[in-house]
Formats: structure tokens, sequence, C-alpha cells
């Protein structure tokens, strides 16, 4: 407190004979000057540290190219390192990675491969899920050698009855098959320019995965279907084909459509019918029937004796139309309708075709072969055959 505050406060008279009001006032101006001090005091402090502030966020603050994807920040090292080897083959980083995440399991190839990081590879494998392939439905395992097998009880346990005192007589003994998958190679091969690479404003993390995820999907799709076992999985349009009841494993049961190349004229509905109940009670719950869009283009105009659709939309999205209270998967490699054709099938194919496959997906840079493009070689290990020949029926239009 100031001499003048002291004085005024304790009410005692100014050498020069001022008034109390004339002690107060004087006071009082000077308190406000004194604040007003100390304001311009605070003002100068708060600026000073402000620009103090600025000055470290610049010198902190690095010029880097936003993420590309929304990934957390776990996943920051393995983005970083794969992008680094696409855009300029250094793979320094990659080699210190340990690059086992949620799909994959398998450490890097030592022949100059690499695994995708975590994000390129469910990206990819989304992609491929959610293609109208065979693999919607069938059983997909992840395996880790060059094969896999599947042992398949082809017939029943023997059994009788039996009385108190007589001997039990034997039995029949179930019959084990061994179906073996091997797995084949699928690979895609994109280019781009070592330009476009060199811009860092390009996604090339969203290029890549799309262009090798339309590659595969095409690839497998068409493999589970009609592949010959060579160098690809095997199909199960390939296996042949006898009158429904008649087949022995390793045969597809087949129902007629009732006209060469075409439904029946008079009870068109008919054939779909008998193809549904040619199933055994145990696959037919899980059935699903699979064709393409030429064949859909007429099967859906069939309508029972009552008049009623046989085929019904789905009211809920992302789920499939129902053919006879089954989904339909609309697979383009099914064959149109023909002569003899083999143009819908039905079964349960998670039974049915089993679907094996490595979990890694590998990339290899190639700079040098198609100069001044860049080819990215991508692979992965898959195969596919039939496991229950009994889960699968097909109908067949010929008379």
């Amino acid at each position: 407190m100031s001499k003048t505050e002291t004085k005024a406060l304790a009410g005692t008279g100014a050498p020069d004979g001022q008034s109390p009001a004339a002690e107060v006032k004087t006071a009082l101006a000077g308190f406000v000057s004194d604040l007003g001090q100390f304001q311009t005091e605070m003002k100068t402090k708060f600026q000073q540290q402000e620009e103090r502030l600025m000055m470290l966020d610049r010198k902190s603050l690095t010029r880097v190219r936003p993420a590309l994807a929304a990934a957390a920040e776990a996943e920051a090292p393995h983005q970083k390192a794969f992008e680094a080897y696409v855009r300029n083959g250094d793979d320094d980083a990659l080699r210190g990675l340990d690059l086992e995440g949620k799909a994959m399991s398998s450490a890097v190839a030592g022949d100059g491969g690499y695994l995708v990081d975590p994000q390129t590879s469910d990206t990819i494998r989304s992609a491929l899920l959610s293609t109208a392939s065979v693999r919607q439905i069938a059983n997909v395992v992840n395996v880790e050698a060059s094969s896999y097998d599947v042992l398949v009880d082809t017939t029943d346990v023997g059994a009788g009855w039996a009385t108190e005192t007589a001997t039990a007589a034997e039995t029949g003994t179930p019959n084990i098959e061994r179906i073996t998958i091997p797995l084949h190679e699928l690979s895609a091969m994109p280019k781009i320019s070592q330009r476009l690479l060199d811009d860092s404003a390009f996604d090339i993390e969203n290029w890549l995965s799309s262009r090798i995820s339309d590659k595969f999907a095409r690839s497998e799709s068409a493999a589970f279907i009609n592949g010959d076992g060579i160098d690809k999985p095997t199909g199960f349009l390939t296996y042949p084909t006898v009158v429904n009841g008649t087949e022995v494993w390793g045969e597809l049961g087949h129902v007629v459509s009732g006209a060469d190349g075409a439904f029946d004229a008079v009870d068109p509905a008919n054939a779909l019918v008998d193809l549904v109940f040619a199933l055994g009670s145990e696959y037919r719950a899980n059935g699903s029937f699979v064709m393409n869009s030429k064949t859909v283009g007429q099967v859906r105009k069939l309508k029972d004796a009552d008049g009623r659709f046989l085929w019904s939309d789905s009211l809920s999205a992302g789920e499939p139309p129902r053919l006879m209270g089954h989904p339909v998967l609309i697979c383009e490699d099914m064959p149109d309708i023909a002569s003899d054709s083999l143009s819908i099938a039905f079964g349960d194919f998670d039974a049915g075709y089993t679907i094996a496959e490595r979990p890694d997906l590998r990339i290899l840079r190639d700079p040098f072969s198609a100069k001044p493009h860049v080819m990215f070689y991508a692979s992965k290990r898959v195969g596919g055959d039939v496991s229950d020949f009994g889960a699968i029926k097909v109908l067949k239009f010929a008379v």
C-alpha cells in the first residue's frame, strides 16, 4: 500500500492542508495507476510466453505426408516400412519389423518377397470375401503346409438289434476317404510408373490393394467352379455327373430340367423342386443356389402351381435373394443355360467344397523388367476341391 493510501485510511490531514475528500481522491488515483501498471506487465509476460511456445512448435514441426489410412498408431511402423519398400525398394525397415499380425502368421520371406502390412492385407481379404465367389459359402481353412487333407466318412456304421442271449453279429465298418487339396500359387503383377511412385500425394496402399484383390477375386472365382486342378484349384463342375441316386464317390448327382437347353415348357418349376429334394436332408438346411445373372433372369420368372413366384428378393440390406427359401449366390463364372449345361448348382458348400490357403500375402518389387515402370509381383497360395460329393447337386438342362 502506498503512503498516500495509508494517509487516506488513517484519516490524517495532508501537510499542505488538503481536505479528507481530496486525500481519498488522490489515494484512489494512485491505486488505479498501480493497477494499470500491473496489467501492462502481465500482458507483456503473456505475450512473451506465447512467442516462446510458437517458436518451439515451429522447431518441432516437420513437413510430413499425412497418413493415407486411418490406422492406429501401432500400425504406423508397418505402414511406413511397407510404403518405403513399395516406393523405392528400401527393405531395411521391413527387415527390422516383426510382420506377424492379425491376418498373417509367417515371417519375412528370405527370397526378397515381403508380407504386406496388416491393414493392406485386411483390405484385400475383405474384398475377396465380398466378391460374388464360392468363397462366400465354402469352407475356408488356413494351413501352413503345401497341401491340406480332408478325411470323409463315405459310408455309415452298421448296426443291428441284439437279444439277451444271442451272440452279437459283426456290423459294417465305415470307409474313410482321404482328399488331398494341394496349394497352388495365385499371382498378380500390376505395374506403375516410377514418377507416380515418387509423388507423395499418391495413395499407393489403396491402389495396390484394389488391383490385387480384383485380380485374385476373378481368378479364384473361375477356378473354384471350372478349374482343372492343374496349377489351380479343382472346380466342382469339372467332376463327372450322373443321374441323381446312381452316383458313386467322385461323381456329382444331377437332375434334368425336362427340356434340351431350357426349362420344361409345361412345368418349369418342377426341376428346381427336384433339385432341392435331391439333396440329402442333412445338407438341405444349409443349402444355397449358385448360378449366373443370365440364369437368374429366367429363374426369377418362374411360378408355382398357385401363381406365386419362387424367387423373393431380400428386404434387408446385404442379405442375398432367396429361391424356394434358400439363398442364391450370383456367380458369373457359372455356365449359361445351353444344351446339357450344368447352369444351376444347389448344395451345402460349407460341407461340400473346401478352400485351403496360406494366410500370408507376398509382394516382390521389380523395377527392372518394365522400365520406366515398376512391377509388383503379388502372390498367395490357395487350393480348392470338393470335399463331400453328396453335399452338391446340379441341374442339367437336358431331357
